[in-house]
């Protein structure tokens, strides 16, 4: 049995879904999925989607570049993560839907707001989960007994089977977030813990006493000086990329309203423990000239300390956080998919649903996207990585920006009395709104003084635009035409049926 809904009457147009019966219409959007999240999933899918290869991974060169510093800067990219949490659970107390940004920008915008926010979440996801399926096969390879595979091999593999545990149901992907994410904050609580026992004991790490001498003995907090802060603030800020699966999720959860604050708030104090206390840690226990680029901060401190396996340990967990990403994009796009081929903004290929209540059109569609990183992981292995990483960028700053917009005019409509307002708001609105939009504007800004990556990719932005228009005339006339037909064989169905009538 297949869970298929109808489609507003003027999907091409922007009006209808704001002034058509929404409850009706939304409702009818959210037909067939299937409730099964729990609390505990949701809990773990906003800490696991705050905490990824950035910190893992991406920290050392970070500390290499900004030095101590860094700390600050996840600290300040955290607080407006923060806030753009808060602006989503406004509108999911609002109402819940697994449409997320692409449902409200379609209430509040219309739809060809909502074409561009999901289109553009989806070049996200689409460019991220080559890069996850590249990021696997290059850890598999870490290990001396995979090197003669090819790192197609293992492309493939991860993309398939992720795929197929997608296919069983959103409770088996609940599942498989818990636990990758319970990897992730175990690795971290771990290093905490032993981080903190050092640091307390006075105990030498390889040679020198841990403390904030180590920081003021090595340059201070900013040892070249505020500019180099201020310009990886358009790397760091990509690090809380996942943060608005919550969103996603929440059409699928049970009790959606009480779960989904308790779990935003804590995205809080978990990214100022996590990010902030990790790197504040790293930097009193060695100097941060210890860390490189070309080795996680983790491993040079374990390795300090003559732990063995100690990489080995590590590549387990940068290998659990490369399936959490891929994992998190296509349950992601299956559902934003079938939220935009109910406006008509996608094919309706992509709005089928299995007897399970899971999207398989959209999720299909996102798979054979990601099989493409399979070519490029056997053509061009080395370069994989940056031919399509810069492009998930711009998606994540479009979503998080419509995720703003669309929390704005909620509010406007609760002041002019057309909606009711909700317990749990964005807070310092209006002003923390208007500030998270131009803080997502200076990182675009910074990005495009990130030569010769960065700039690149915002040079594209014409060509992105362009690909909008053009793909926005397309569906216009994709949909009407499935309307034509729809029309025709409702006429066919009551001529057979009336005769008479039909004659």
């Amino acid at each position: 049995m297949k869970h298929n809904s109808e489609r507003p009457a003027d999907p091409a147009g922007g009006a209808d879904a704001r002034h058509a019966d929404p409850d009706a219409m939304f409702a009818s959007h959210e037909a067939g999925y299937a409730k099964q999240l729990k609390p505990r999933h949701v809990q773990m899918i906003a800490m696991g989607g705050a905490i990824g290869t950035g910190l893992f991974l991406g920290a050392g060169g970070r500390l290499q570049h900004a030095g101590p510093a860094l700390a600050l800067v996840y600290l300040v990219c955290g607080v407006f993560a923060f806030l753009i949490m808060r602006a989503l659970g406004e509108l999911v107390m609002h109402r819940p839907t697994s449409g997320s940004f692409v449902s409200y920008a379609r209430e509040f915008m219309g739809e060809r707001a909502s074409f561009v926010a999901g289109w553009m979440y989806y070049l996200n996801w689409a460019t991220t989960g080559i890069v996850d399926i590249t990021a696997v096969a290059i850890y598999m390879k870490y290990w001396a007994v995979f090197t003669d595979v090819p790192q197609w091999v293992f492309a493939l593999g991860a993309l398939g089977i992720v795929s197929v545990m997608n296919m069983i149901g959103v409770k088996v992907f609940g599942e498989m977030e818990f636990w990758f994410s319970i990897v992730k904050v175990g690795t971290l609580a771990v290093f905490l813990a032993v981080g903190a026992v050092f640091l307390a004991s006075g105990h030498p790490v390889a040679g020198q006493m841990p403390g904030l001498h180590l920081v003021a003995d090595h340059g201070g907090i900013f040892p070249h000086g505020i500019l180099p802060a201020v310009l990886i603030v358009q790397g760091v800020v990509f690090a809380y990329a996942s943060i608005e699966l919550v969103g996603v999720a929440a059409g699928e959860t049970a009790d959606a309203r009480k779960v989904l604050p308790k779990a935003i708030n804590s995205v809080m104090w978990r990214i100022a423990l996590f990010y902030v206390g990790s790197v504040v840690l790293l930097t009193m226990l060695l100097p941060w000239t210890a860390y490189s680029a070309h080795e996680s901060p983790f491993v040079t401190f374990f390795s300090k300390l003559g732990v063995p396996y100690v990489g080995t340990v590590m590549n387990v967990v940068v290998l659990t956080a490369a399936l959490s990403s891929l994992n998190s994009g296509l349950y992601s796009t299956g559902r934003v998919l079938r939220s935009l081929a109910m406006g008509g903004s996608a094919p309706r290929f992509v709005s089928r649903m299995n007897a399970r209540g899971v999207p398989y059109g959209g999720i299909l569609i996102t798979v054979a996207i990601n099989a493409i990183g399979v070519p490029l992981n056997y053509i061009v292995p080395a370069q994989a990585f940056e031919i399509v990483l810069n492009m998930a960028s711009l998606g994540i700053i479009t979503t998080w920006g419509f995720i703003v917009m669309c929390q704005i005019l909620f509010r406007r409509a609760v002041d002019r009395g057309e909606l009711k307002a909700v317990s749990f708001r964005m807070p310092g609105a209006p002003f923390t709104s208007w500030l998270t939009l131009a803080f997502l504007v200076g990182v675009l800004v910074l990005m495009a003084f990130d030569y010769p990556g960065g700039t690149w990719t915002i040079a594209t932005i014409p060509v992105v635009v362009l690909a909008l228009v053009v793909g926005w005339k397309l569906a216009k006339r994709g949909a009407a035409r499935e309307q034509a037909a729809d029309a025709l064989a409702s006429a066919a169905t009551r001529a057979v049926a009336d005769p008479a009538r039909g004659a």
